[in-house]
């Protein structure tokens, strides 16, 4: 099947603790410190609470005071400090060739899988990984740099509540974090690029609950990612499955045949048979009124379907 004739699909991943069994600023940025991982989060909980802030300006507040504070240790926060920071970054089992793997499969079926970040983490940490090239947007938290290409102040802080703005930009196609306007415009949902029903959303924590539950809810399908073999984190993954707040759980290996590999997989082809029966649907009645059902109906537009009607945002 041509390119052009190709479905749709996203799949959108937190990045740390789903892509990475650990946070991003612990692989090099905070071992330069002296401190620990546990006491460089302790104080940014405090400051936080102590502020009143939200606790993503807080980290990247305290990233930017510990190294204009220790400079003689050579501490920096410049572009190319995050991409060097970003090679000791280290990534789940399979992560490295997962992305060639699943578009294969998708394109076998018709299906286009785009892939995208949206985390909390440094967004310029996570365009310097090896996996970087294969997003199609990478949402998250950012700086902004002097004419040295010195961080200074945050550019886009994403915390778990406005991750799902992004849910939504990559729903509706309008990608620039900057376009107050376009997304905020109505837009008919037989229009949007790319339908709740075909993305996908992998996180692992509570942070990641908002953007779970939005996509579970409307039609699409949310995985927990889990690390293996730490205790509790599994537990906590169950958790969110039976509040209902994510479809599947998974631990983090993403290789061939292992359970997340699946789980994509068979979304991937639920997708391209869900497209099947629409185009089968729309064959039948060019012109039903709803159609997310995938149902070939001839009723009337007078007749009261409220219970198809998608929510309006």
């Amino acid at each position: 099947m041509s390119r052009q004739a190709r479905i749709k699909m996203a799949i959108c991943y937190d990045f740390d603790g789903t892509l990475s069994p650990g946070n991003m600023q612990e692989y090099d940025y905070i071992p330069q410190l002296n401190i620990s991982s546990k006491e460089f989060w302790a104080d940014v909980r405090q400051r936080a609470q102590s502020q009143k802030s939200d606790e993503i300006l807080a980290y990247m507040a305290l990233m930017i005071e510990k190294a204009n504070a220790d400079r003689s240790k050579g501490i920096q926060i410049t572009r190319q400090a995050f991409s060097d920071y970003a090679k000791k970054v280290k990534l789940f089992k399979g992560v490295d060739d997962w992305f060639s793997r699943i578009n294969n499969d998708g394109k076998e079926i018709g299906i286009a899988v785009e892939h995208y970040i949206i985390s909390s983490g440094i967004r310029e940490m996570i365009e310097g990984t090896s996996i970087a090239k294969h997003f199609e947007r990478v949402y998250a938290s950012s700086f902004m740099y002097d004419q040295h290409g010195v961080a200074y102040w945050p550019s886009l802080a994403v915390n778990y509540t406005t991750k799902t703005q992004f849910i939504f930009r990559i729903n509706k196609g309008c990608l620039e974090e900057w376009d107050n306007s376009t997304i905020n415009n109505y837009q008919p949902h037989a229009e949007r690029p790319i339908p709740f029903e075909r993305i996908v959303y992998l996180g692992d924590g509570l942070t990641d609950v908002p953007c779970m539950r939005l996509v579970k809810d409307q039609g699409g399908h949310s995985i927990a990612v889990y690390k293996p073999n730490t205790k509790g984190r599994k537990e906590a993954a169950q958790q969110l499955l039976k509040e209902g707040r994510v479809n599947f759980i998974a631990a983090g290996d993403y290789s061939e045949n292992k359970e997340i590999h699946r789980q994509i997989t068979s979304i991937i082809r639920k997708v391209a048979a869900d497209a099947h029966l629409l185009a089968m649907a729309t064959k039948c009645n060019p012109q039903p009124r709803y159609r997310r059902n995938n149902t070939c109906s001839s009723t009337p537009d007078n007749e009261s379907q409220e219970h198809t009607r998608e929510p309006e945002d």
